[in-house]
């Protein structure tokens, strides 16, 4: 059962997070979203308040779209917008790739690295999952004091002093216990996307990356010529902690676009 929070009202649309995160991820940008849409933001299985998957489903790439399928269903979801970061983005471009979604806005999207850019982010990963394994009193003063969090966030956020200091900590927790850390590093690892968007595609990328390199934005614009690519200035790998407004006007942006291009009557979208 994928556990979630939902909240405001119109056009459904579901945030799916990256891996080691959660649906905190978000931040403020939920609730800015949440001014337009039928907002849900989700815990992927193995993740969060999520338990790990249930058989016949697994930790492979494919079964996480299998069963995002199904949440949807379960919901009563009829092709929802979705939005996900980094391992979450590449399931949205997935979910965009297989028509079960109306729009897809990927940020910083999993998929499009090389070599050296698979091992940055292992590297990063790996050195952030042993992070915290320390005495949780020390996780605890690393998540309190901001210029700690600069140090220990980094990867992550061009800002990692706008986490509040009790998401930093939940956080960490979430990362140190996570059953789904290994395996889905594992899969994600050997993934590469080389599918066709059959929707409205945005791919967002920070330019402050450190944990999927900007290089891999240029590499996804090679791969995907037709779909809508946007720069994020001054944001890092989560740039809905960042920059909110920014990642949720791409997100609206998106869904504007797709609906002039379909002729259909505007969403009365603040963003718009």
């Amino acid at each position: 059962m994928i556990s979630y929070t939902r909240a405001g009202s119109g056009d459904p649309l579901v945030l799916i997070h990256g891996i080691g995160h959660q649906r905190s991820a978000w931040g403020d940008t939920f609730e800015l979203l949440a001014q337009d849409f039928d907002v849900i933001a989700i815990d992927l299985p193995g993740f969060g308040k999520s338990p790990r998957p249930d058989k016949p489903h697994s930790y492979r790439i494919d079964s996480y779209v299998d069963q995002l399928e199904e949440f949807f269903a379960e919901l009563g979801l009829d092709r929802p917008h979705v939005a996900g970061n980094s391992l979450g983005g590449m399931f949205v471009l997935e979910l965009a790739a297989r028509g079960a979604v109306r729009t897809a806005t990927a940020i910083s999207p999993a998929g499009f690295w090389g070599p050296l850019g698979l091992l940055n982010a292992m590297v990063n990963l790996a050195a952030m999952k042993a992070s915290t394994y320390a005495p949780r009193a020390v996780v605890k003063v690393f998540s309190d004091k901001a210029f700690l969090r600069k140090v220990s966030l980094r990867a992550l956020y061009q800002h990692p002093e706008r986490v509040p200091a009790d998401v930093a900590y939940d956080d960490a927790l979430n990362l140190r216990s996570s059953p789904g850390f290994f395996p889905v590093a594992w899969h994600a690892s050997r993934a590469r996307f080389r599918r066709r968007p059959l929707v409205p595609v945005t791919i967002a990328w920070g330019t402050k990356d450190k944990l999927l390199l900007p290089s891999q934005a240029a590499a996804a614009r090679e791969a995907l010529p037709t779909v809508s690519h946007l720069t994020l200035p001054e944001c890092g790998h989560v740039p809905m902690i960042d920059n909110p407004e920014l990642v949720a006007g791409a997100i609206v942006q998106t869904v504007v676009q797709a609906a002039d291009r379909a002729g259909e009557p505007l969403l009365h979208l603040t963003g718009a």
